[in-house]
């Protein structure tokens, strides 16, 4: 660019014009002259490229360019790298996503992007990106995916791409296609640790969406994280200030929170030994302020994840106490960290204990001179109260409250009035606080926290005397905000008869008292005091000549709405009977249950987050399973009883404080339902992922995505502890198994039969049922190596525990990169009959046994046709019968009734000799065990007819889900002829 004599000549005129006036004559001059050599045309490539620059830079300057965009996008398909760069950077500049020139550089970006040559990909991610756009995104999207998963692409195109893709599924999730996970998740095992950190940037913001179909990448946020912080797997590049790769960590440790806590013993192992080494690496003193705030950074995302975890009490033990210092720093963003983790640990923590002995120090951070660090605080405060420290924290809290800055007082506010109701342990004292956080905050005050005092006192009986009482002094004082009239008009047009007869709160007091603040109040304060008055009107028939003169009075109002009250209102009250007026000025009735608009509004203000939040502040029950992510019904409504144990009640429709007709008068205050649901619920997003409709994504991992042929290994091994499972012309897989009663120890072994190495090994495995509760629990005791090379082997151990009887046998998905992504999805044969054991009964109990368990629902019986050749089976029995001297008819009715004994002994039946009156049929009994369920019995009965090839087989079980899984898998395997052999224990036929 610097041999661009013209433009360097352009850009020196335009810095050494020292007005306004004569940078704009350079640049209009230079326009005119630019526009003319475009109209001339046949400009070679470096002069378009120049003109370009200069219009490029016309632009950064802020002067507005209607031209020469063509040309830009002309100098895209230039073969030259300068000239193509120039035409990227205006693009990019001049262009935006709904430009009508962006469909002309489509197919530009989409040939260098398929180009072999790395700069012109870099250029066309780089457009891509900035760009962006659903139309761009929709016609590219597949090849910056290809670019990424590309075995030939170099490490800075993969980054690149990762984070095209990135932008492009901010802008347009749908861009993102379903079955690219698994790739995607993949390429966090890269060796090069920019790209892994890219691609977790990418998996983040798409897991944030959609857990289940990421849920891949937990295993290998787990054991990337041990290999660095560990293991010290990573390049020297990639330590800051002794602090090995500290944003790949913070990513990989937020990762993990998003997903709950794994059952998996080796997963759960691997986490541990990360957290505590980044715990001891926090004991070495920072010598600098960059290796400080590295160490930091990594330190506090492994207390929340450590918290998050919530089975690691011996960590959190720890972290207490750090937390507890780290408050008290003198360092701003390490005050900050440390009570945003102190707030996480509430809202996870089964006691509050520990950190109510920093309950001084916490209090004290609400005078901190940072306002952060303040709201971190208020938050802090918010989540860790209970019955205990409820009452000190809010007077705390208002006495903060006069001086606190005027961004968070509505937020106080709202935290006040919902830990004032919560944890009230004396309704007189909730009726204080509130009515003296309302007089104190005054315009911050919102609609909804002195809707729900009205409504807590309306049903609560109680409550409504004291309160009556308390708001008249309040309206008596010279100092009256507006809210706190609203309150007071509602309450004693409500209750004020129950106080009449008191002293100072006469119906002529009370009156006199709303009227003196009548005149300076707003308009719809106006309106709830008329509604207040029509009522006394009801009530007080001795001060009606007084009301009807305000009702006079405000008949001829200039505010429409105040005037149709008053006119509706005089009408009423000179009807000639007071019926009406009685039925209309009914007492209200008490408010409906509904979800807490507090709460709705508290939600409000904290949402919003770019990240996905992994808990809510509020305490424990705020983060309750259900809760966590959607305001859930608290309590058991409005009706409260003040105890310890008091709560928050869901909230009803609120108050209005401006009804327009007399119909509405007599509920006082009270809204139509569909405006109240309509207000409650603005602001609020109705999806669980904000907007975006959930997407049910495939488990590639279950049994509805078996690969072909898997049931060639799978089906012999039901008789077989050992075999090979699954073998082509890349893999083997080899298993070896053992069950001791309801535990099962399965060992696989992974073999690269090809001639190069394999990378990102990985494997999931699925035992969910369709009731999804689990009943077969899966555990892995290793990972196997995720790098395989060319005739290697690595091995995995899985321990299985049957909880439950179950019908579906686990699946194992293993997926590797040999070039392209390569993926297999296995039934295991870890079935119900191999957590039998043998049992040994004699024909009595057999017979006993056999009664007491009875017919169905227990028992279970099929006829079907035995698949064995036993032609076949005779002249191999007469051959056995000549070399053990005996007479080949014998032997051949002694031998094919004992190939069936020998499969049944292979399920794990225990064969009883001498039971049955017909010696062909077979006679077995056995123990299922199970961990919840206990021990079952089991007793079967096989009745051969060599003859008619025919079989019949029954299943006795002591629980009727037993009988047909058992009796399914053996004939399954009878019918197909997959009879276990005498000799060796291979499956015939």
């Amino acid at each position: 660019m610097s041999s661009m004599r013209g433009l360097t000549q352009f850009i020196a005129d335009i810095r050494n014009a020292r007005a306004r006036e004569l940078e704009e004559k350079r640049i209009n001059k230079e326009l005119a002259h630019i526009r003319q050599k475009f109209r001339d045309g046949n400009l070679s490539g470096y002069d378009k490229k120049k003109y370009v620059c200069k219009l490029l830079y016309v632009y950064i300057l802020g002067w507005n360019v209607d031209f020469g965009h063509l040309e830009a996008v002309n100098l895209i398909s230039a073969s030259k790298y300068s000239e193509k760069q120039i035409g990227y950077l205006a693009v990019t500049l001049f262009l935006h996503e709904h430009h009508e020139l962006l469909h002309l550089v489509v197919n530009s970006i989409r040939k260098d992007l398929l180009d072999h040559n790395e700069l012109n990909n870099c250029l066309a991610l780089q457009a891509i990106a900035n760009v962006g756009g659903k139309d761009l995104g929709d016609a590219l999207s597949r090849d910056v995916h290809s670019l990424l998963i590309s075995p030939t692409s170099q490490s800075f195109v993969k980054k690149k791409a990762a984070l095209t893709l990135l932008r492009l599924y901010r802008k347009q999730p749908s861009i993102v296609q379903l079955e690219w996970a698994e790739r995607i998740i993949s390429l966090m095992d890269d060796p090069d640790l920019g790209v892994t950190l890219s691609v977790t940037s990418l998996v983040m913001a798409m897991a944030r969406d959609n857990l289940e179909q990421y849920k891949g990448c937990y295993v290998k946020a787990a054991h990337r994280l041990k290999k660095i912080v560990v293991d010290h797997d990573y390049a020297a590049d990639y330590v800051y200030y002794k602090v090995p790769c500290p944003w790949i960590q913070v990513k990989f440790l937020r990762l993990l929170q998003y997903y709950p806590p794994s059952e998996d013993t080796h997963v759960r192992d691997l986490i541990r030994q990360s957290l505590r080494r980044i715990l001891d690496a926090a004991m070495d003193a920072p010598q600098n302020v960059q290796q400080n705030n590295a160490q930091n950074a990594v330190l506090f995302e492994a207390i929340n994840l450590i918290i998050h975890l919530d089975t690691e009490q011996d960590l959190v033990g720890q972290i207490s106490s750090k937390l507890g210092k780290f408050i008290q720093s003198k360092e701003t963003n390490v005050r900050y960290l440390g009570l945003d983790a102190m707030t996480h640990l509430a809202a996870r923590a089964e006691t509050l204990d520990p950190i109510k002995r920093h309950q001084r120090m916490i209090i004290g951070s609400l005078r901190d001179r940072d306002i952060s660090v303040r709201r971190k605080g208020l938050d802090l405060l918010y989540s860790m109260c209970d019955t205990t420290n409820a009452q000190a924290i809010v007077s705390e809290l208002l006495r903060y409250l006069q001086t606190a800055d005027y961004a968070i007082r509505e937020e106080m506010v709202l935290k006040i009035a919902i830990v004032t109701e919560k944890y009230a342990t004396d309704g007189q004292w909730y009726v204080d606080i509130s009515l003296r956080l309302i007089a104190m905050a005054g315009e911050h005050v919102s609609d909804e926290v002195w809707q729900r005092v009205v409504q807590v006192i309306t049903n609560n009986e109680e409550l409504q005397v004291y309160a009556t009482r308390n708001a008249l002094k309040y309206i008596q004082q010279d100092m009256c905000h507006d809210t706190l009239l609203k309150i007071g008009a509602y309450v004693l047009g409500e209750f004020g008869h129950l106080i009449a007869d008191q002293a100072g709160c006469s119906p002529m007091e009370q009156f006199v008292a709303l009227q003196a603040k009548l005149p300076g109040c707003s308009t719809r304060t106006k309106a709830l005091v008329l509604s207040c008055f029509v009522k006394f009107v009801n009530l007080f028939p001795e001060i009606k000549p007084a009301l009807l003169l305000v009702f006079g009075a405000y008949s001829h109002a200039l505010d429409a709405e105040l005037q149709q009250r008053a006119c509706e209102y005089l009408a009423l009250a000179t009807l000639p009977t007071d019926d009406l007026l009685r039925t209309v000025c009914d007492e209200m009735p008490p408010f409906s249950q509904r979800k807490s608009v507090l709460l709705s509004r508290l939600h409000q203000k904290h949402a919003g987050a770019t990240d996905k939040p992994t808990w809510v502040i509020g305490g424990k029950d705020a983060n309750a399973p259900g809760t966590a992510s959607e305001l859930a019904d608290v309590g058991p409504g409005l009706k409260r009883s003040f105890t310890t144990n008091g709560f928050v009640g869901t909230a009803s429709a609120s108050p209005s404080p401006s009804p327009t007709a007399a119909g509405r008068a007599r509920n006082g205050a009270s809204p139509s339902t569909a405006d109240t649901h309509a207000q409650d619920l603005a602001g609020l997003e109705l999806t669980a992922n904000g907007g975006r409709a959930a997407v049910k994504a495939p488990n590639l991992a279950s049994a509805a995505h078996l690969s072909p042929n898997w049931e060639r290994g799978y089906e012999p091994l039901l008789q077989r502890n050992e075999g090979v499972l699954y073998e082509d012309a890349q893999i083997q897989v080899g298993l070896r198994s053992e069950y001791r009663g309801q535990m099962g120890c399965v060992i696989l072994y992974f073999t690269n039969k090809a001639a190069t190495a394999v990378a990102a090994f990985t494997t999931s495995y699925d035992g969910n049922d369709d009731s999804g509760r689990q009943p077969l629990r899966i555990d892995t005791k290793n990972l196997p190596d995720a790098q395989l090379e060319a005739e290697a082997q690595t091995q995995q151990t899985v321990m299985f525990e049957a909880r439950h009887a179950f019908a579906a046998a686990p699946t194992v998905r293993i997926s590797y990169l040999a070039g392209a992504l390569q993926a297999l999805t296995l039934q295991l044969p870890v079935v119900l009959h191999k957590f039998m054991d043998r049992a040994a009964l004699s024909a009595d109990d057999f017979f006993r046994r056999w009664k007491q368990i009875g017919g169905p629902p227990r028992e279970t019986q099929r006829v079907f046709r035995l698949a064995v050749d036993v032609a076949v089976d005779r002249r191999r029995t007469k051959m056995m019968a000549i070399e053990r001297d005996e007479r080949p008819d014998d032997a051949s009715a002694r031998d094919v009734p004992a190939l069936l004994r020998q499969t049944v002994r292979a399920f794990n039946w225990g064969v009883l000799e001498g039971v049955d009156p017909n010696p062909t049929n077979v006679v077995g009994a056995s123990v299922l065990h199970t961990t919840r369920g206990g021990k079952y019995g089991c007793l079967l009965r096989l009745e051969p007819n060599l003859e008619t090839r025919m079989c019949r087989l029954t299943i006795r079980a002591t629980d009727e889900a037993v009988a047909p899984v058992l009796l399914k898998v053996m004939v399954d395997t009878l019918s197909k002829g997959m009879l276990a052999s005498r000799s060796n224990g291979t499956a015939a036929g």
